[in-house]
C-alpha cells in the first residue's frame, strides 16, 4: 500500500497495490500492521455503507467530544468527491479542506482523523460508499455544517440545481458555529 500525506496534517490517501489477471483483480484494502507503520493506529469498531445517486451530497458531518470518530472511507462502486474539513479549533488549517476523488476504478481510500467534518458528492450515476469508524455512532454527539457554507467553499463538482441533500443537511450550522471540540 502507498500512504500519501495531504496538505492537511493527518488526512492520508491510501492507494492499494492491485493485482490483476484474466480472473479480475485482488487487493488488500486494510492491513492493521501496515496502517500502524504508516501513522494510522486507529482500531476500527464499526463499518457503514450507503448507496446514492448522481448529485447526492451527504455531509458535512462528524461526532464531537468523546464520541468523535476517525474514518477510513472508500467507494465500492461508482465515483465520489470525498471531502474532509478540519474543525480542530487550534489547528493552523482550521476551516480548510481536502477533496479527493474516490472510485471503484482508482480504488483509493481516504483516512480522516478525529476533528474533521466529512462529506461526499456522487459524480457517477450511482455510488456505493463504505467506511470504517473507530468509534460507535452516538446520535447525541452529531454535528454538521452546511455543505454550501461560503466560509468553507467546497466545489462539489455537481451543478447547484442538481444537488440532492437532506433537509437536515440544508439546515445545518456554519463554520462560525463550530464548538471547541478539544482536538
Amino acid at each position: 500500500m502507498n500512504f500519501i500525506k495531504t496538505e492537511i496534517d493527518g488526512v492520508i490517501i491510501v492507494e492499494p497495490r492491485v493485482f490483476t489477471d484474466a480472473r479480475g483483480y485482488f487487493f488488500e484494502s486494510y492491513n492493521e500492521a501496515e496502517f500502524i507503520k504508516n501513522g494510522i493506529p486507529n482500531k476500527f469498531v464499526q463499518d457503514n455503507q450507503s448507496k446514492s445517486t448522481y448529485g447526492v451530497v451527504r455531509g458535512l458531518h462528524c461526532q464531537l467530544g468523546e464520541h468523535a470518530q476517525a474514518k477510513l472511507v472508500r467507494v465500492l462502486s461508482g465515483c465520489v468527491l470525498d471531502v474532509a474539513v478540519d474543525i480542530r479549533k487550534n489547528s493552523p488549517t482550521f476551516g480548510k479542506y481536502v477533496a479527493v476523488e474516490l472510485s471503484d476504478e482508482n480504488k483509493r481510500q481516504l483516512f480522516i482523523p478525529r476533528g474533521f467534518l466529512h462529506g461526499f458528492s456522487v459524480l457517477s450515476d450511482t455510488a456505493v460508499f463504505a467506511y470504517k469508524c473507530d468509534n460507535l455512532y452516538a446520535p447525541g454527539a452529531e454535528f454538521g455544517i452546511r455543505f454550501d457554507d461560503p466560509d468553507i467553499g467546497v466545489d462539489w463538482r455537481v451543478p447547484a440545481d442538481k444537488i440532492i441533500t437532506s433537509d437536515k443537511d440544508r439546515q445545518a450550522k456554519g463554520l462560525k458555529d463550530v464548538p471547541d471540540n478539544g482536538l
